[in-house]
């Protein structure tokens, strides 16, 4: 059993996955950068405890982080719970992944794994939506390789943005409104972040497709995924598990 753990932002997401890529559990907790190495211990092992799984059963682990400053803390907190090194997402390690950036290895850990997964179990060409603290769509062409992407400030960022900068408009919760055309203020702000976060994500993709010539497989992943997609008019897959997939398939490539 593999123990894999995706660092973001916002969350830490936490899964196991068996021999036969069979996810056992996912789970999620805050990032906290004050938090200390046993604490995260203490926390991970609670996980294992809630699913019955002993550190003794975890035969290795894998990390993806774009916390730079807590990586090494995550890492130690491993190490004292598995008694083992984790494996970490980053430079040395082999993806099968062509990445033909201006610079390769400025990256993200997250984007290395999202494509691999989606390049290994859906194939190539696609487009690659991660919706989390920010929202990143990328681009793994019909040679396999990623030849890049956009990044801009997730729904939530958005959000809060939108109610910490006005004096009037309240913080609404996300749900979907029964229409495009608000008639309130907590609809017309939950129209213009559902709706609007949706028409762009339509957009991008023929902007995508338009680049690249051709159509792709469209796979979104990430925290808000379930909240936007389905308004979508693109035909989009729902992978919540991508993320975890690729770094089952990153382990399994570099054990």
């Amino acid at each position: 059993m593999i123990l894999a753990i995706d660092m973001g932002n916002t969350n830490i997401v936490v899964g196991c996955i068996d021999r036969e890529d069979k996810i056992i559990f996912t789970e999620r907790i805050s990032t906290d950068i004050n938090k200390t190495e046993l604490e995260y211990a203490v926390l991970i092992k609670t996980i294992l405890e809630i699913y019955n799984v002993s550190a003794d059963m975890v035969e290795g682990s894998i990390i993806s982080s774009v916390v730079p400053r807590l990586t090494h803390i995550l890492k130690n907190a491993l190490r004292k719970l598995i008694r083992q090194n984790p494996m970490v997402v980053g430079a040395g390690i082999r993806t099968g992944l062509n990445i033909k950036l201006d610079d390769p290895a400025t990256m993200g850990a997250d984007l290395v794994v999202d494509s691999v997964a989606a390049m290994n179990v859906y194939g190539c060409p696609n487009i690659v939506i991660d919706m989390g603290t920010a929202t990143t769509i990328a681009a793994i062409d019909k040679d396999r390789n990623y030849i890049g992407g956009i990044i801009y400030p997730g729904v939530n960022v958005s959000l809060g943005s939108l109610v910490q900068e006005t004096s009037l408009l309240p913080g609404i919760s996300l749900s979907t409104p029964k229409h495009v055309i608000g008639t309130n203020t907590s609809d017309a702000m939950k129209s213009g972040i559902i709706y609007g976060e949706a028409s762009r994500i339509d957009g991008m993709i023929e902007r995508f497709e338009e680049e690249m010539g051709y159509e792709t497989t469209v796979i979104a992943t990430g925290g808000l995924a379930g909240v936007i997609i389905p308004h979508c008019k693109h035909k989009i897959i729902q992978d919540p598990d991508l993320l975890l997939r690729g770094l089952k398939i990153l382990y399994d490539k570099n054990c």
